[in-house]
């Protein structure tokens, strides 16, 4: 069931980025300022979206509480996936036969590293030392990645703050997952007399302002790789040192386990840089779906 809620969740995320993203450039050309707002909040599409994006929510946590962390945030990746297929079945766009393949491989390489590396065991609850020694440090190297994006071109800016945005996420996912034993123990009543719903907040806030930073100074099409790559990288990091999850022992396994989650991140990369660059259906793509 982790894989199936980890694979919900990576299909709502796409829903949510597609949706919101029709409805947006749907808007009257005069719509500014407060009139572009209240649009929106008009525009069902626009709604669902934000439905779709609870739901996300829902599922990563239904897939953070049943299962490894170091599984479920590289499944995450299937967003890109998902995204794909919607721009092709709903917008009627043109894919490019490379974005084909690299979708392809990055939903193989992924059922190869999860079959490959076991990821197992680990503690539903880490010590507060624990909690302490890893949240300052993926906070400090955060904080290190946005000083350092203070200057430069808007391509490494956006790669730096991009990188920092995915460290924060990872970060986040190990906040819902202690979230979601203080619910399965002290029920709704008790969550809020525990530091994992406000550290979770704070971190979620964090979040959304570095990729909002993100997708300001610089191209997506620079920072999304780094988005979705880093991302889990930092989130196997924390799997092992908050949670203590362990992976198969075997030196073989692991070694192409490794060369999978290689494959993944070159897939991923290729994909971002291939897939159509706006939700605009191509002229192509106008022609087929007459």
């Amino acid at each position: 069931m982790t894989i199936v809620w980890a694979l919900a969740a990576g299909f709502c995320n796409a829903l949510n980025v597609t949706t919101q993203h029709i409805a947006s450039i749907s808007s009257p050309p005069r719509a500014k300022g407060w009139r572009f707002v209240a649009f929106l909040f008009k525009n069902p599409l626009w709604l669902f979206g934000w439905i779709a994006l609870a739901g996300a929510f829902v599922f990563q946590a239904l897939a953070l509480h049943s299962g490894e962390l170091s599984i479920v945030q590289p499944l995450l990746v299937t967003e890109l996936v998902f995204a794909l297929a919607l721009r092709r079945v709903w917008i009627h766009q043109a894919i490019r036969p490379v974005a084909w393949w690299s979708a392809a491989m990055t939903c193989a390489a992924l059922a190869l590293f999860v079959a490959l590396s076991e990821p197992h065991g680990g503690n539903a609850v880490a010590s507060g030392r624990v909690w302490a020694s890893a949240s300052a440090t993926t906070a400090g190297v955060v904080a290190v990645l946005v000083l350092l994006s203070l200057r430069g071109s808007p391509r490494r800016r956006a790669v730096l703050l991009g990188s920092a945005t995915a460290a924060m996420w990872a970060l986040v996912a190990t906040f819902i997952k202690t979230t979601t034993e203080t619910v399965s123990h002290g029920g709704v009543a008790g969550l809020f007399t525990h530091w994992p719903v406000y550290a979770l907040a704070a971190a979620g806030l964090a979040a959304e302002i570095l990729y909002q930073a993100t997708i300001h100074v610089g191209p997506l099409s620079v920072s999304q790789p780094f988005l979705v790559v880093v991302d889990p990288i930092v989130s196997i990091g924390l799997s092992v040192w908050i949670f203590a999850e362990i992976f198969t022992p075997s030196v073989w396994r692991l070694t192409l386990a490794t060369l999978a989650f290689a494959a993944i991140c070159v897939a991923v990369t290729v994909l971002t840089q291939t897939a159509p660059a706006t939700m605009e259906p191509r002229a192509s793509a106008r022609r087929v779906s007459r």
